[in-house]
């Protein structure tokens, strides 16, 4: 039983799942959403929900905990600069997930994660994880 065990494991290492959710993430709070799988689109919006929180929130020891997950400076830095403005009214559900069809390679099924508020998305770009 699985009782008391969140996220999803993803047929992979804890050390790569947790190296692949920074990298998605990062790129997610970057471009301002993402192409990726349902199930990994599900499991990222856990993750940007908690960043933008700490952001929210706005003091040094969130943006510790922030730059403990997103390790690039200069997005932290935009992330807490933004995030309070944009989302400061909002108690949660930042993101939406929007199902795209199947991939045809592989038949999996796959979503484009984004931001509620389009203000937060940096340029009209897309990044393709």
């Amino acid at each position: 039983m699985r009782h008391r065990k969140a996220g999803v494991k993803l047929n992979r290492t804890s050390s790569h799942r947790d190296a692949m959710f920074r990298n998605m993430v990062t790129s997610m709070i970057k471009h301002g959403q993402i192409r990726t799988t349902d199930v990994k689109a599900k499991e990222l919006r856990r993750w940007v929900d908690k960043m933008i929180t700490l952001a929210k929130r706005g003091d040094l020891h969130a943006r510790r905990q922030a730059l403990a997950v997103i390790r690039e400076k200069d997005v932290v830095h935009r992330l807490f600069a933004e995030a309070k403005e944009r989302f400061g009214h909002r108690a949660g559900g930042y993101t939406r997930i929007v199902k795209l069809g199947h991939r045809p390679g592989d038949a999996a099924p796959m979503a484009m994660i984004e931001f509620v508020d389009p203000a937060l998305a940096g340029s009209a770009d897309t990044a393709e994880a």
